[in-house]
């Protein structure tokens, strides 16, 4: 059961900030019914979760952080040589995203470094927006860094699609349901590699580490360190909207639903506005979206509507939506382009 309590403070906390605490999916339990009552509970509350003994090993996890902060720790001159491309791979600098344009003075004051599904260009798929070799730092500078990420990547898929297999049920389907080619068969997944700097937000001057927004996909799969700085909004309608903290666990993912779960459940399940907030210090985490392939027809599932709840959006093409949205919130390439110049 979710409930709230005021956080008493600590090295890493927020001090006298509401907390949301979650509900929490164990993916080794053999009591599924439990699983997907815990999760539906989640879903149709706040659209946020813990998922816990999900198979990853503490060490890769902490392999992927390590990593992490070395690429970022990397002169500006070496990180701008993998400067994200027009098939949205390799690293985005500070304000590269602006995600709430309405109370944003500037973009998101964060850095990320993308990598997507690996395709090589001589690939027809590769023709398509989102398909592409990844870009990766030379081996020489970061050795390894590529083989860890891609088993991360590879891994984190796999604890996907079991937590998937759950919400199905959830939403009264066969588990295998989203495991079709054309939906998890060949998802766009996106590893991103995110730092906060140690910048200390300012909502009433519209200075946040990352604007408020919700996820595009269908799942997102989000590791952190233990410093506090995401929160979320319940009823993104209120006024004023109410935010609390969800408090980082260590070894598991905080799961929240995207905009095409949201779609497919006819708003019964909630893809939920989140925002990240700074404190003054360094912060890492590492999301994974877990998007349906590009060429994915999202419509209203048939357990999801009736005569009196009709579907409450058109079907869309989910690589049309993605790329809208992506459009919409990153800078544009060419002006990076002017600057190099």
């Amino acid at each position: 059961m979710e409930k709230k309590q005021s956080g008493t403070g600590n090295a890493t906390g927020p001090a006298t900030k509401e907390v949301s605490f979650l509900n929490r999916i164990d993916l080794s339990s053999p009591d599924i019914h439990q699983s997907v009552s815990l999760l539906k509970q989640a879903c149709l509350d706040c659209g946020f979760f813990y998922v816990i003994n999900h198979g990853m090993s503490e060490e890769l996890m902490e392999e992927v952080f390590e990593q992490n902060k070395k690429f970022f720790e990397l002169p500006l001159s070496e990180k701008m040589k993998v400067l994200r491309n027009e098939k949205h791979r390799g690293y985005t600098p500070l304000f590269d995203e602006l995600l709430d344009p309405d109370n944003q003075v500037h973009g998101d004051y964060k850095e990320g470094y993308y990598i997507g599904v690996e395709v090589p260009e001589d690939d027809p798929k590769a023709e398509k927006p989102f398909y592409g070799p990844n870009v990766w730092p030379s081996d020489d500078i970061l050795p390894g860094w590529r083989h860890t990420m891609e088993k991360y990547y590879l891994e984190a898929l796999e604890v996907a699609r079991a937590i998937v297999r759950i919400i199905a049920l959830a939403l009264d389907l066969e588990a295998d349901f989203f495991d079709k080619p054309e939906i998890l068969g060949q998802p766009l997944a996106f590893l991103r590699l995110l730092k906060y700097p140690g910048q200390i937000s300012d909502p009433s001057n519209g200075l946040y580490g990352a604007g408020a927004h919700t996820d595009y996909g269908l799942i997102t799969l989000l590791a952190t360190d233990d410093v506090y700085g995401l929160q979320i909004c319940k009823d993104k309608d209120a006024q004023p909207r109410v935010w609390e903290f969800i408090a980082p666990l260590k070894g598991a993912f905080i799961v929240n639903l995207g905009d095409m779960l949201e779609r497919w459940s006819n708003c019964l399940f909630k893809s939920t506005l989140h925002r990240v907030l700074g404190n003054g210090q360094e912060r890492y985490s590492i999301a994974y979206f877990v998007e349906p392939s590009y060429d994915c027809l999202v419509e209203c599932l048939p357990t999801c509507k009736s005569e009196k709840n009709p579907p409450k959006f058109p079907p869309v093409i989910y690589g049309d939506y993605l790329g809208q949205r992506y459009k919409d919130t990153h800078i544009d390439l060419n002006v990076y382009n002017k600057l190099q110049s």
